[in-house]
């Protein structure tokens, strides 16, 4: 082994160290809250690609959970937030983490995923651009996959909280 593919490897497993480090203080921040709450839920830890995920899942069902999950996720959104700040505050890096209850955001991932793969076949069909309505930023990232996926370019516009995607036709 070279010394170059040395350090690569040590930087990979140094960066999967700090992710996994990321989930455990998430995962203690999230359990105090759920105390507080005086909610179920166990914390399940991953990571997946360049970011730590964590997700809040409960036996005894998840309608005790969607107080968590909120409006349109909009309570889960401000939770990820509040769970990046408690980790930055312990490690002093930004995280990206990406927090789940009670399998909401899998669920939406999915959801979006399929439309945009409908919308890329309806620009490829149609050979005009087609615009979606306003997302948030995961929402429009997860877009932006299915439509890479599908063979197509698209892009994001508007400004917050109105950003839009547009798939493009080939």
């Amino acid at each position: 082994m070279t010394e170059g593919t040395t350090s690569a490897a040590a930087e990979g497993a140094d960066t999967l160290t700090r992710l996994e480090q990321e989930g455990e203080i998430a995962a203690d921040y999230l359990e105090g809250l759920l105390d507080i709450a005086d909610l179920d839920g166990d914390i399940d830890m991953d990571v997946e690609g360049d970011r730590a995920a964590v997700s809040i899942i409960s036996d005894t069902g998840s309608r005790d959970l969607q107080k968590l999950v909120g409006r349109d996720g909009e309570v889960l959104e401000a939770l990820q937030e509040l769970t990046r700040l408690a980790v930055h505050r312990e490690t002093g890096d930004r995280s990206r983490l990406m927090l789940d209850i009670a399998g909401y955001r899998a669920k939406k991932r999915s959801e979006l995923s399929e439309l945009g793969a409908k919308a890329a076949a309806e620009a490829k069909n149609s050979g005009s651009p087609v615009k979606l309505k306003p997302m948030t930023p995961f929402e429009r990232k997860v877009v932006h996959d299915a439509v890479k996926a599908a063979g197509l370019r698209s892009e994001s516009e508007g400004e917050e909280p109105q950003r839009f995607v547009v798939v493009l036709p080939a």
